[in-house]
C-alpha cells in the first residue's frame, strides 16, 4: 500500500478512531496518543493491510484493545485525573441550564461507563459512530442479531439508569 492509498483509506477514519479513544479514556491527551500508536502501527504494518476485507474495522479492533491496554495498566490508573467538563458555547444558556446539562452529560457518561464493555462498545459505535450492523458485525465478529440484542440492552440499561436517577431525585 502506497502512500496515496493509505491517505485514502486510512486517515479519513481518524476523527472515528479519536472519539472512540476518547470514550474509553476520557482524556484528550491519552486519546491523541492512543490514535497516533494506531495510525503509526498502521503504517508501519500498511502492506499487510490489503488482506483485510475492511481496513476501518481493524483500525476500531486495534483502537479498543490499545485503550483497554492502557486502562488495565496501573500506571494509567495512577495519573488518570478527573474528567473535565466541556463549556457550552452558546450565551442563550443560563448559568442553571448549563448545570443542568453539565449533570445530565455526566450522569450519562457514568452510566455507559458502567456498562459491560461489548455493550459500552456496541452502544458507541452505533449511537455516536453511527457505524451500520454490517459495520459492526465486522469490527466485533458478533452476528447482527447478537449486536441487535446487546444494543437494545445497552439502550435499555441507561435508560433505566437515568429514570431512575432522575425519578429519585424528584421525589417520585
Amino acid at each position: 500500500m502506497d502512500l496515496k492509498a493509505f491517505t485514502q483509506l486510512v486517515l479519513p477514519t481518524q476523527g472515528r478512531l479519536f472519539r472512540l479513544a476518547k470514550l474509553f479514556l476520557r482524556n484528550r491527551e491519552e486519546a491523541e496518543d492512543t490514535l497516533q500508536d494506531v495510525l503509526l502501527k498502521l503504517w508501519t504494518n500498511r502492506q499487510q493491510l490489503e488482506s483485510y476485507q475492511s481496513v476501518e474495522a481493524f483500525a476500531v479492533q486495534m483502537t479498543r484493545n490499545l485503550c483497554l491496554d492502557k486502562l488495565k495498566s496501573k500506571a494509567y490508573q495512577t495519573t488518570r485525573g478527573e474528567v473535565e467538563l466541556h463549556e457550552l458555547g452558546e450565551e442563550s444558556v443560563s448559568p442553571y441550564q448549563q448545570t443542568e446539562f453539565a449533570d445530565s452529560a455526566a450522569l450519562m457518561r457514568q452510566l455507559i461507563d458502567a456498562l459491560p464493555e461489548p455493550q459500552k462498545l456496541i452502544l458507541h459505535l452505533r449511537d455516536v459512530e453511527e457505524y451500520t450492523f454490517e459495520e459492526i458485525e465486522q469490527v466485533t465478529g458478533l452476528t447482527v442479531n447478537n449486536i441487535r440484542v446487546i444494543l437494545a440492552r445497552a439502550r435499555k440499561e441507561v435508560r433505566t439508569g437515568y429514570l431512575k436517577v432522575n425519578n429519585y431525585e424528584a421525589g417520585h
